[in-house]
């Protein structure tokens, strides 16, 4: 999972949003996330389809792939917590209120948030998020990833 997180793509697409948003307030951010929540039962979406069309989300799509059924969603936060990239949809754009990132982008360098055994509504599968943060060269937090693991996998 380390070494996906430090993907160059991933890292690249993190800190140039993190430049993008370093300015946002959160009457912003919440705005965005009421605007992506109210986007994924809508028939347009330009700011979900935006994210999943960038190169992060690629990457990420690609690994979630390749995983072969044990990542059930793969998705990487920015400084501010918003999504930068991601495998699937999720159900809101803002995770920074939530411990997957309060507990591995703040905390910094070896940070791990293991989220409870649960049961995916739409999959039926059980699963765990895992959650690390991204780091720049320098060991520094620019951001935060999630792994939804299939734990019938295991």
């Amino acid at each position: 999972m380390a070494a996906i997180a430090q993907g160059p793509e991933l890292v690249a697409a993190i800190t140039a949003q993190n430049e993008t948003t370093s300015g946002y307030d959160q009457a912003k951010i919440d705005a965005l996330d009421t605007q992506w929540r109210a986007e994924v039962d809508a028939s347009s979406k330009p700011l979900i389809d935006e994210v999943l069309a960038n190169a992060a989300s690629a990457y990420l799509l690609g690994v979630q792939e390749a995983s072969e059924g044990l990542y059930t969603e793969i998705f990487a936060m920015d400084a501010k917590g918003l999504n930068v990239g991601q495998s699937t949809v999720t159900s809101d754009y803002w995770q920074g209120d939530e411990g997957k990132w309060q507990n591995t982008f703040l905390a910094g360098a070896g940070a791990v948030d293991i989220g409870d055994v649960e049961q995916d509504e739409s999959t039926q599968i059980f699963q765990s998020q895992v959650s690390i943060p991204v780091l720049d060269d320098a060991g520094t937090p620019i951001g935060a990833i999630t792994f939804g693991v299939n734990v019938e996998y295991l």
